[in-house]
């Protein structure tokens, strides 16, 4: 789970706490605005926590691209090659299901698989567009 969604989990009780009192509506809407704006203050402080986390991970990663070594370069992709090979060598039925891959190990290489392409594909895209949510998420905050 992030750091937004954990955000939106905390404060929904919250939400449905108010509209259960027993107050006119107005106040209820006084109550759910001052909610809503501190909901908004904790996502803001969210995505600006994520983006520093994803600019973190891209340094890193960056490092190693352009690293002298041979092996720090190519760590990443070999391994992401190397899960692929062993998943569609499995599905194409080139190995036996029953010679030392079980449906857990199967599991396992498929979510690092699934995880190491989502560091770069996801990774790469939520950094490209975190900087600009967190300028819209301010803009907004000081127009209000």
């Amino acid at each position: 789970m992030n750091v937004l969604q954990l955000i939106s989990q905390i404060f929904k009780p919250a939400t449905e706490l108010i509209d259960n009192l027993h107050t006119s509506k107005e106040e209820k809407l006084e109550q759910k605005a001052v909610l809503l704006q501190l909901q908004t203050d904790f996502l803001v402080e969210g995505l600006q926590y994520e983006s520093e986390r994803l600019k973190q991970k891209a340094e890193i990663i960056k490092a190693e691209a352009t690293s002298d070594s041979w092996l720090a370069r190519n760590w990443r992709p070999l391994s992401m090659v190397t899960f692929l090979v062993m998943l569609v060598a499995y599905w194409f039925g080139l190995v036996d299901p029953t010679d030392r891959i079980t449906e857990e190990l199967l599991g396992k290489i498929f979510t690092l698989f699934q995880i190491g392409m989502g560091g770069y594909i996801v990774g790469r895209s939520a950094e490209k567009f975190s900087g600009s949510i967190v300028n819209v998420l301010k803009k907004k905050e000081e127009e209000s």
